[in-house]
């Protein structure tokens, strides 16, 4: 995970979104197509083809063997997809000031994986962390406020899992294309973010921290929110 930023990495792509062609998507679609020019290997996820059942008490739902005992996909998309990639790029529509529901459960379910219960918890955990993250949301509502939820919620998850958060676009709509019509720009955007991904820095300082005398000559960095 601590490769150069020109080295080939690969990049999951995680929609929440219930529609396959809203407008979540055409940001993640623009990202992955981004991502793809820069020459890292991409993959686009529809969370609902893997994840359907809602997290339950673990305690009491566990296999005996330790494995997740609800009948979908999860494991297969966490374990085959999620763990291995270097980046996790999210894809949601703002429903209730909030991620969706879909998104949410699926996050949500991460934890079965992760506990100690689990037989692979140590390499969940160790496999989990230092990733690339980045936020690609559609919202009908244009005012900062209104996007300030999923920021704060997506930024502290990235602190608990030691990812670097290295960008944040949101696409302005709600009809089916409406994303492509914002004079914002966020498909382009994303399709940017897809490109640079890696070459972005996450410069997040405590007093103590070691920093460079210059901003801009030490290597790329850009703001967190890019939007």
């Amino acid at each position: 995970m601590t490769s150069q930023p020109n080295t080939p990495k690969k990049v999951v792509v995680l929609c929440g979104s219930p529609r396959r062609n809203g407008n979540s998507r055409r940001l993640a679609d623009a990202l992955c197509e981004g991502a793809s020019e820069a020459g890292h290997e991409t993959e686009l996820i529809h969370i609902p083809d893997y994840v359907d059942g809602m997290l339950r008490d673990c305690k009491e739902c566990r296999k005996a063997d330790g494995h997740c005992a609800i009948d979908d996909r999860f494991e297969e998309m966490f374990f085959e997809k999620m763990l291995p990639a270097d980046a996790w790029v999210y894809a949601t529509p703002l429903y209730w000031y909030g991620v969706s529901g879909i998104f949410k459960n699926m996050l949500d379910r991460t934890f079965c994986c992760m506990s100690a219960g689990h037989p692979e918890c140590e390499r969940v955990i160790r496999d989990f962390m230092h990733k690339k993250c980045a936020v690609l949301m559609s919202a009908e509502e244009n005012n900062l406020p209104s996007r300030l939820g999923v920021l704060a919620h997506m930024e502290e998850l990235c602190r608990y899992l030691r990812h670097d958060f290295v960008g944040f676009v949101v696409g302005v709509g709600n009809s089916r294309g409406d994303t492509l019509e914002d004079p914002s720009n966020p498909v382009g955007e994303a399709h940017a973010l897809g490109r640079r991904l890696f070459e972005v820095r996450e410069t997040n300082y405590t007093i103590d921290s070691e920093r460079p005398k210059k901003v801009w000559s030490e290597g790329p960095s850009y703001p967190v929110t890019w939007r």
